[in-house]
């Protein structure tokens, strides 16, 4: 396939380009400067917090307090170019001035799910080894166990409530303290997030600091974000997302979506940002075309989002299906569903057709359907507004190339399944100091994305299948390696194989098969088990006990027997 073979472009809009020949910007770091430039007082993001609290930075505050980071990081902190620094909280108006801050001092941001066990954090700190860590209050307590081994020497800590007014902040820190107790005492070495501010102001004034002199030496090829995967075998692999890919997947994605105005939107963001969606798009893309973003730091309950939707005008807001699907079952949002929205836009896991129309019924507007991966950047394809189809990802953004593959790395014919396998300027660098996974994946410069899907004749993708194990709950990726090796340390489990099954709420559910070691083995005792040591969408909602598993003539446990045996009989209930 060449470019110029892309039959996907007859659906592109008017004024669409076809192809975006080198990014807006050098580097985020310009990006962000130019933006806060044109935009200067107008309301960049707000946190929202469920009893309607809240708290707005501007374009020209987000400016100047991420360069004062920047400057804390490089002078202050000693960091050089290219060293880590992790980013672990959820939505809130710090996400934006330490990640802003990081790229701007030349560093590369390792985002971390801030819902992580200590185990999982110690895994990715392992491999990434990162510099500094910014981290949010109420999980700092996991620190000493996480970087057991691989000490990080910079810990900056913030709130949920950081940059609020005095009256809420105060307010959100008591409740924190005495009544839900969800900040503990923090037993290392630290300092708050607003003193490293006014550190770096400090250093900066005293010592006449030009913080785009660090900027000046970062190239458009050089990594930005260590964005972490666990493929298929479920081993962490970061891949080296470039400031060029970003930029660039940022503008490609855009350039699909028709009708938003440069300084008139307001977006809604319930997906976390250090997820690659939400980071690319709503962080980067919502930034870069001055609208106000509504920082929602916790989506659940779905009740969390009431006030959002009641106190600002939101016109855009992205999404998973469970996301679609929970708030068209609130009450109150079937009661008073947005009035200005113009569309939203969904990813991270198949969006059912059900939910796609059940979710226009109530609101009058559509979900537009993409797809991509964390190497990706992470748009693939988009369904441009008004030609959405019916179970479809879509047609490429511009400036890409996607097929399908045979087994054989040849291109199928259009209307039969292969893997997906595409080619563009989004592309990763390669995964962070592994060649040999990088090699599996990148194939004469195509990315193998593991994924089975059918091109139709005039070039609209859908998705088949996934090529290996991986389950999609509530659009987070799990690893059944992962699991089962969690499992394997339990003493009463002899063996254990895990799954994804079909779930009403979470699209995929984990279900996990055990052999007992003690016949007096409970499920509630495995449950137990894995919250200990995994994420709680990672922990299986399901367990089946049985006396032995299916294996190969080699002993390799079998699991695609175990779907294939689950499916029929989901299928004969």
């Amino acid at each position: 396939m060449t470019l110029e073979d892309r039959p996907w472009t007859a659906f592109y809009g008017p004024g669409v380009r076809t192809d975006i020949e080198s990014p807006s910007y050098r580097t985020i770091g310009d990006l962000i400067g130019s933006v806060a430039d044109t935009f200067g007082s107008a309301p960049a993001f707000t946190t929202c917090l469920p009893n309607g609290m809240n708290g707005t930075l501007t374009f020209d505050q987000v400016d100047e307090m991420s360069d004062a980071f920047a400057v804390y990081l490089r002078e202050v902190a000693g960091l050089t170019q290219g060293d880590r620094v992790a980013l672990q909280m959820p939505n809130c108006l710090s996400f934006p001035v330490a990640a802003f801050g990081i790229l701007k001092a030349g560093c590369i941001l390792v985002n971390v799910n801030p819902l992580y066990t200590a185990d999982e954090m110690a895994k990715q700190f392992s491999d990434a080894k990162p510099h500094a860590l910014v981290i949010v209050d109420m999980f700092a307590d996991k620190i000493p166990q996480a970087t057991r081994g691989h000490p990080i020497p910079n810990i900056v800590v913030t709130r949920v409530a950081e940059f609020l007014p005095s009256m809420p902040r105060g307010i959100v820190g008591l409740v924190q303290k005495y009544w839900d107790k969800s900040v503990k005492p923090i037993e290392v070495a630290h300092i708050r997030l607003p003193d490293a501010l006014e550190a770096g102001r400090a250093h900066k004034q005293a010592e006449k600091v030009e913080v785009d002199g660090y900027n000046q030496s970062v190239k458009p090829d050089d990594v930005a974000c260590l964005q972490y995967t666990g493929g298929t075998t479920g081993v962490a692999k970061g891949a080296m997302l470039t400031h060029s890919n970003l930029i660039m997947n940022m503008e490609q994605t855009m350039e699909l979506i028709a009708g938003v105005k440069k300084g008139e939107e307001v977006a809604l963001t319930a997906l976390p940002m250090y997820h690659i969606f939400a980071f690319t798009v709503n962080l980067l893309g919502f930034y870069w075309l001055g609208a106000q973003n509504i920082l929602i730091p916790n989506p659940r309950p779905l009740s969390n989002l009431k006030r959002a939707f009641e106190n600002y005008k939101i016109t855009w807001m992205s999404g998973v299906n469970t996301l679609f699907n929970g708030l068209t079952n609130e009450v109150w949002f079937n009661d008073s569903p947005p009035k200005y929205l113009k569309f939203a836009s969904a990813g991270g896991m198949a969006l059912q057709s059900a939910v796609a129309e059940k979710w226009e019924a109530v609101t009058g507007k559509p979900v537009l359907q993409g797809y991509g991966l964390t190497e990706t950047s992470p748009v693939l394809t988009f369904n441009p507004l008004g030609k959405t189809r019916d179970g479809s990802i879509g047609v490429p953004v511009p400036s890409t190339l996607v097929t399908c593959l045979s087994d054989d790395g040849v291109p199928v014919q259009i209307g039969q399944s292969g893997e997906i396998a595409a080619k563009g300027p989004q592309i990763m660098a390669g995964y962070w100091n592994k060649p040999d996974e990088t090699a599996k994946v990148m194939k004469d410069g195509w990315f193998l994305t593991g994924d089975i899907g059918v091109m139709d004749t005039d070039g609209y993708f859908r998705i088949v299948d996934r090529k290996k194990d991986m389950v999609v709950v509530s659009g987070f990726n799990v690893y059944p390696n992962e699991i089962e090796d969690c499992l394997a340390t339990h003493p009463g489990i002899l063996e254990a194989a895990v799954i994804g099954v079909p779930d009403d709420a979470t699209g995929e559910a984990v279900k996990a098969f055990v052999v007992k070691r003690d016949s007096g083995l409970t499920e509630a005792e495995i449950r137990t088990h894995c919250k200990e040591h995994l994420t709680a969408y990672k922990v299986p909602k399901r367990v089946e006990f049985r006396d032995e598993l299916p294996k190969s003539n080699v002993g390799k446990i079998l699991r695609k027997d175990l779907r294939a045996e689950e499916l029929a009989q989901l299928a004969a209930e």
